[in-house]
């Protein structure tokens, strides 16, 4: 647990110093953002996808990243005008609050906690949830915000189409019955590596503090959101059920108590929604996570 808040902490950090540095231009972090959706992520779809083992039992796992984001649409463009947000700005917590940092931080943080059985879990939730709506719904969200006018549904299937994430995602289930060369598993390794240090540094690189308390009322409705009334729900409604393993809802509670997700974020920057509000969800949710997310798993625990 401590490697993996001081990775996080010290790259997040690494972008605020070196945005006061002086030596990136203003624009930097879009060359960061572009790297990271469009090398760094496909590198380790493809690698995870084309190993990852799917158990039937494991498909609520797979389901609820799906539920909370659907949620989302409806509860933020429903709350957010009435805290004067505009359209841009309800998207981009839709895309931060309405998916979460399964992979960065829950990953770890799943392994450190429950061990080989909850990581399984855990990779689930996280390709079969929260990637996979990242790549499709998310997708076709920034893009309809963004669009000047109403775009038709081929365009927006177009667009979930080529976009590099979900490419890979394709192409990683098609490849299932081969393995993959050593040199091409060890090259997807090393690109995927650099995920998370990029979109933290890229992250870092673009938070600014210094006058956010206009941005209270939203950062609050987002993280409440996202922190508080998802994985609250998601414990109510899965200790409820009847015949579920303890380790698939623990871990299941787990990464729906994560932060909001870093490519997101990265996502709604590249679509011009609201960039500095999505990335302070992300700066701020992050350190908020690591107390709000170990409470809730001790909730089901």
């Amino acid at each position: 647990m401590s490697v993996v808040i001081g990775l996080l902490g010290t790259c997040l950090l690494l972008g605020v110093l070196a945005r006061h540095s002086g030596k990136f231009a203003p624009g930097a972090a879009g060359a960061f953002n572009t790297f990271i959706l469009y090398v760094a992520l496909p590198a380790l779809v493809l690698r995870v996808m084309h190993r990852l083992e799917f158990v039937p039992s494991l498909i609520v796992a797979a389901v609820v990243p799906w539920l909370y984001f659907l949620a989302a649409g409806p509860f933020f463009r429903l709350l957010g005008p009435r805290l004067g947000l505009s359209r841009h700005s309800v998207t981009a917590l839709v895309l931060t609050a309405g998916l979460g940092n399964t992979a960065f931080v829950g990953l770890p943080m799943a392994e450190a906690l429950l061990g080989q059985g909850g990581l399984a879990v855990a990779v689930v939730a996280d390709q079969l949830g929260s990637f996979l709506v990242l790549s499709t719904l998310a997708t076709v969200a920034a893009t309809r915000a963004s669009a000047e006018k109403e775009l038709p549904w081929s365009v927006l299937a177009r667009k979930v189409a080529t976009f590099p994430p979900f490419v890979a995602l394709v192409v990683s289930l098609a490849l299932r019955p081969w393995g993959f060369p050593v040199w091409v598993d060890t090259v997807l390794e090393r690109l995927g590596s650099l995920l998370t240090p990029l979109a933290l540094f890229s992250v870092g690189l673009q938070l600014r503090l210094t006058g956010v308390s206009h941005r209270i009322p939203a950062l609050a409705l987002g993280l409440s959101y996202k922190l508080l009334l998802v994985p609250g729900l998601v414990a109510l409604g899965l200790l409820a059920a009847p015949g579920l393993a303890p380790m698939v809802v623990q871990a299941t509670v787990l990464q729906s108590a994560m932060a909001p997700m870093v490519s997101a974020a990265i996502l709604a920057a590249e679509h011009e929604l609201d960039p500095e509000l999505a990335v302070l969800m992300v700066g701020v949710g992050i350190p908020l996570s690591f107390a709000t997310a170990l409470g809730w798993f001790w909730v089901v625990r």
